[in-house]
């Protein structure tokens, strides 16, 4: 290491590119420098906080090489040239995997169609080839929906069978059914073909001038499955105009989303205003985001060849303004990058971050405990929340009271510690003094099982209300009279009842801004409203389904509850016999008689 030390105190004060190796003498890393004994120098400093990609990479070097440029511009299309050549191990590297793509119709008595990445000779009819093979396979399942196509493998010639879920939801027009002939059948395919080969609207035209001729032959039934194909083609036109970029026409959009161990990097390209193409790229090792959003471009373009006039970004990157230059050199025409902060583009570009942070959502071994590390910070808490409890109240115009606990163990649900709680000091709709009782018996539970330290017995780490300032001070109000500390905020929702921001007893924090944790927070949200909200309805069916039995003479609150557990539901007891009643515990034969009376009563079932 002293000797690397000494050799990078010797480099010259002028542009150019570092090129490190091994002990094998293999490349592992190309960089460039606008001055080069500085920056290869810091690579050897104690006092430098290097990442854990730098730290691996300095203690794999055992030499290194430079090659010094005119200007920092040179340095940084050698950097690009010598990267492509060697692919060191601790470059950015990307790979264009993307092959040809084609659209299948299969040659048979019931042809298909296929999405596939090469053609074999077997008679089928092709489209195609394609390079962009997002496109194709959008184009294959429009397809298929707007036609209504099976997507299975059966053999409609044969005997009809039972169809699958895709018929009864209208997805599939069912040939499995056998009461489609194949000529009929046939008709679909060729309009599925037209549709490929001509575009959506000259396909609209057609079927138009067929529903018509099948509307003057009194062919409804023909004339309004017409009718179906072409509203479904109008709805893919209108959803494909959603993702559409009015302001710029062409444009890439990049996105990244990253975490401790891994980053997410994805790519919206339009054209004409189109979404034409997507692409994601996983990397383990990365320096920061800016850093890892500036090798990404020059890695990116470097391999496509191809830039679009407009790139829109989620953040900032190094050397902006030679990048600018570099992507206008190879991309023939003076580029723009962009960096929106509000409006259209910056919706497009959080949409292309949301991409981004699917990849981590997909991913079922992604360690979540960075998210809990990220809500430590936003939240300033002392401890990671490893253990996080959430509460909300439900009624219906005060009646039937509830509250509801959920808790959540390293961002997973842990159901078996979920709590009800019937709310016994408010009749009347009150969700400040609601959560006062909840905490209070919250507490109390906690102080009669402490010595167990499970259960009610251990305190969580933070506690979520659903609710906004007046519910968070509230639950705060009641611990802090009880002298035990607990963080306590508030899920607060907007005008749609979605997820909107966390908040402490005075203030909103936004949690917009990482996404991952975002959706988290609205995770946790739903499942206390769900779980709250599903004890409400049960006592409230309960209570009606009571009510009922209670009008029969000779019932009160306790046989009524006594019925209903042994039958289950009001059916049950209004379709039984007097003897069958007669089984349950405190059903006396009059009584029985009674109750078999009454739901033999047209006008009571």
């Amino acid at each position: 290491m002293n000797k690397l030390k000494v050799k990078a105190g010797n480099l010259p004060e002028s542009p150019g590119v570092y090129i490190m190796k091994d002990s094998d003498k293999n490349v592992i890393y190309v960089g460039k420098a606008k001055i080069l004994k500085r920056r290869v120098s810091q690579y050897f400093m104690e006092s430098q906080k290097h990442s854990d990609k730098v730290k691996k990479m300095v203690s794999n070097i055992e030499d290194f090489d430079y090659i010094m440029t005119d200007s920092e511009f040179e340095a940084l299309v050698l950097e690009c040239s010598l990267i492509k050549r060697h692919k060191p191990k601790y470059n950015i590297l990307l790979k264009d995997g993307k092959g040809y793509s084609y659209i299948k119709v299969t040659n048979e008595k019931w042809p298909r169609i296929l999405y596939v990445k090469q053609k074999t000779d077997e008679g089928a009819l092709y489209f195609g080839p394609y390079v962009n093979s997002f496109y194709v396979k959008n184009l294959a399942g429009e397809v298929i929906n707007i036609f209504k196509l099976p997507t299975c493998n059966r053999n409609f010639s044969k005997a009809k069978s039972q169809p699958c879920l895709n018929y009864y939801i209208n997805k599939c027009a069912a040939p499995c059914l056998g009461n489609m002939p194949a000529e009929e059948y046939k008709f679909l395919i060729d309009e599925a073909v037209s549709f490929i080969k001509n575009g959506s609207n000259n396909t609209i035209e057609y079927l138009n001038k067929e529903m018509l001729k099948a509307s003057e032959n009194l062919n409804f039934e023909k004339a309004a499955n017409i009718r179906d194909r072409i509203k479904s083609i109008r709805t893919v036109i209108k959803d494909k105009q959603k993702v559409v970029s009015n302001k710029i026409k062409d444009q890439d959009v990049i996105a990244i989303a990253a975490n401790k161990q891994k980053a997410s990097v994805h790519v919206f390209r339009f054209e004409n205003g189109n979404l034409y193409d997507t692409e994601n790229f996983v990397f383990d090792f990365f320096d920061d985001e800016i850093s890892l959003r500036t090798e990404f471009i020059k890695r990116y373009y470097d391999l496509k060849g191809y830039v679009p006039k407009n790139i829109t970004l989620d953040g900032n990157i190094e050397n902006l303004d030679l990048i600018k230059k570099w992507l206008s050199k190879i991309g023939g025409k003076n580029v723009k990058i962009l960096m929106p902060s509000k409006g259209d583009l910056f919706k497009l570009v959080q949409m292309c971050k949301s991409n981004a942070y699917e990849v981590f959502k997909c991913d079922s071994n992604d360690n979540k405990s960075y998210l809990l590390e990220d809500l430590k910070n936003l939240l300033s808490l002392d401890t990671v929340p490893l253990y996080i409890e959430a509460y909300d109240i439900s009624n219906l115009q005060g009646s039937d009271n509830v509250g509801g606990m959920v808790v959540f163990y390293n961002t997973q649900p842990l159901k078996s510690e979920y709590k009800r709680f019937k709310i016994k000091s408010i009749d009347h709709q009150d969700d400040y003094n609601s959560i006062r009782e909840v905490m209070s018996r919250r507490i109390k539970n906690y102080k009669e099982n402490k010595i167990s330290d499970t259960g009610f017995g251990k305190l969580p780490d933070l506690i979520l209300v659903d609710g906004g300032f007046g519910q968070t001070s509230a639950a705060k109000e009641i611990f802090a009279k009880e002298e035990i500390y607990v963080p306590i905020f508030g899920m607060v929702k907007d005008g749609g009842h979605r997820t909107r921001a966390i908040t402490t007893h005075d203030k909103e924090i936004d949690i917009s801004k990482n996404q991952e944790l975002f959706s988290f927070i609205t995770r946790v949200q739903d499942e206390v409203h769900r779980y709250t909200i599903g004890y409400h309805k049960m006592l409230r069916n309960k209570r009606v389904k009571g009510s009922i039995l209670t009008n029969i003479p000779g019932v009160g609150k306790k046989r009524a509850s006594l019925l209903l557990k042994k039958f289950g539901s009001i059916k049950n007891i209004s379709s039984a016999s007097a003897e069958e009643l007669l089984f349950v515990e405190g059903i006396t034969k009059p009584c029985a008689g009674s109750i078999y009376d009454y739901f033999q009563s047209s006008d009571n079932i």
